[in-house]
């Protein structure tokens, strides 16, 4: 799909006539639309599901500009070619910061937020330094703990021995035969990634504005995520109005692929008490 200048790679699931629901996933230049459609095509019994790879990620074409802006423009551009008014705004890791900056961009077209381990700064970023460093299941290269949140590589191979290197630290229930799985199936694009947290985390902070969310907000995260911790998803709990928060004690980084079958009972129950689905 064409979407601002960029060919976009767009899945959409489930009936048509069925709310709206658009996944944005995470980690630029390394994520792709493959862990929405796991996540969330469960919901497509009865929601019109709209996944894809953001420009720059996946199989989607490497035009930039790779900014927040961008990303939000594009997300809009989606909801407007399906034809719906309103949708329901998903987003995991770094697709939170997306869903978030949409959410505070057009309140108009957000019917409900759910966000999974983001975050609305980069407060607590240190302490994934400090978990990569003290790691009792892997030797962690200092080089790779140097780049951790810096957007600095030189080329896609460097990226992925530093995606290699860092996978151990992302499940609660470490399994390196899932690791292997996860970067064969990966595609690298390091000046994406390099943008993403190079350019724009530096200046990420969203505290001011997550008052103006008056959209139903879930906040999920799991207990043990070493990248966005639990206190990082409080911090959005506290300031956007009504919003909840589960905490998903047996995950890491991922609950909505290593709780699937709570994960997606609190989505649906939250979608129900909102009258979304």
């Amino acid at each position: 799909m064409k979407i601002n200048g960029a060919e976009l790679v767009v899945e959409a699931f489930g009936p048509e006539d069925g709310p709206a629901m658009i996944v944005h996933h995470g980690a630029p230049g390394l994520g792709s639309r493959n862990e929405p459609k796991r996540s969330f095509g469960p919901f497509a019994d009865r929601m019109r599901v709209i996944v894809f790879d953001a420009r720059g990620s996946g199989e989607s074409s490497d035009d930039g500009p790779f900014t927040h802006e961008q990303w939000v423009a594009d997300v809009d551009a989606i909801r407007e070619h399906f034809g719906y008014e309103k949708v329901v705004m998903a987003g995991g890791s770094y697709g939170g910061f997306i869903a978030l900056e949409y959410a505070i961009a057009h309140p108009d077209r957000v019917s409900a937020l759910i966000l999974r381990d983001t975050a609305a700064d980069t407060a607590h970023d240190h302490l994934a330094v400090e978990r990569a460093r003290s790691t009792d299941r892997s030797v962690i290269p200092e080089w790779v703990i140097d780049r951790i949140g810096t957007g600095r590589f030189e080329s896609d191979d460097q990226l992925r021995e530093y995606w290699r290197a860092i996978l151990p630290l992302y499940d609660h229930q470490h399994d390196p035969a899932k690791d292997e799985a996860k970067l064969a199936a990966t595609r690298f694009h390091y000046r994406t990634h390099n943008a993403a947290f190079g350019q724009n985390m530096p200046r990420y902070d969203l505290k001011p504005k997550l008052p103006s969310i008056t959209c139903p907000t879930l906040v999920t995260v799991g207990r043990h995520d070493w990248r966005t911790p639990v206190a990082a998803s409080e911090v959005i709990v506290e300031l956007v109005p009504d919003a909840r928060l589960v905490v998903f004690e047996h995950s890491g980084h991922s609950p909505q692929l290593e709780e699937p079958e709570r994960f997606q009972q609190v989505v649906r129950q939250f979608l129900d008490e909102v009258g979304v689905r």
